[in-house]
């Protein structure tokens, strides 16, 4: 009896783990249009593309599913489709960060993200006029301030076309697209227009959630 129990054991285990994750699911960011940060035409048009990016990385998935049960695993087509898909995930994904940490919200009282930016850059205006520098960076790409929990040291880093610039392990803390379509409807190329209007919409009770890893 007990060999069978395990037997039985041994196989729901096999299964569970055998079973095919759920696919991505565009997440609903609609309630930013309530704050007025940027005009609900922008923000639409900018949901509608992160979407795409939510679309294409589950395509992705299962189209390299379906070449590894085929045994095309070392195809030409695989290997590119391998190299798409860091583009693809990290365009959903630094979407998902960039439209959590939108809705205005100061920073909280004591705030240990504030303390800390103060401790490595001398002051948190510093590091302000740090960050606000790299929109002026030609190109399109995100900004971001990023966490490298080992050392306990904060970047500001500058991410181009989603999967080049984030430092191995870092996580995000913070983070603005810096793609046209983030700004161009509102802003047209006024890049410095759209990065004050980004500061005064910073969500930073969410970047320091972030931050203590919450």
């Amino acid at each position: 009896m007990k060999t069978i129990t395990a037997a039985l054991l041994l196989c729901a285990a096999s299964q569970s783990y055998a079973a095919k994750p759920a696919p991505y699911e565009a997440k609903d960011y609609s309630s930013l249009t309530a704050y007025g940060i940027f005009s609900s035409t922008m923000l639409e048009n900018h949901f509608k593309l992160y979407r795409g990016y939510v679309t294409n990385t589950n395509a992705l998935l299962e189209r390299l599913d379906a070449l590894e049960r085929e045994g095309k695993a070392g195809s030409q087509e695989y290997g590119e489709l391998k190299r798409r898909f860091g583009w693809e995930f990290n365009g959903m994904r630094l979407h998902e960060l960039y439209f959590g940490n939108l809705g205005p919200s100061p920073l909280p009282s004591g705030s240990k993200l504030r303390a800390a930016l103060a401790a490595q850059h001398g002051s948190f205006e510093t590091w302000q006029e740090s960050f606000l520098a790299l929109p002026k960076v030609r190109g399109i790409g995100w900004a971001a301030l990023v966490y490298d929990r080992p050392s306990g040291r904060l970047f500001n880093v500058w991410i181009n076309e989603h999967d080049s610039g984030v430092p191995a392990g870092a996580e995000v803390v913070l983070v603005m697209d810096l793609f046209e379509h983030a700004f161009i409807t509102d802003y047209q190329l006024d890049k410095a227009a759209y990065a004050r209007a980004f500061w005064a919409a910073i969500d930073w009770g969410e970047a320091e959630k972030r931050f203590l890893g919450k």
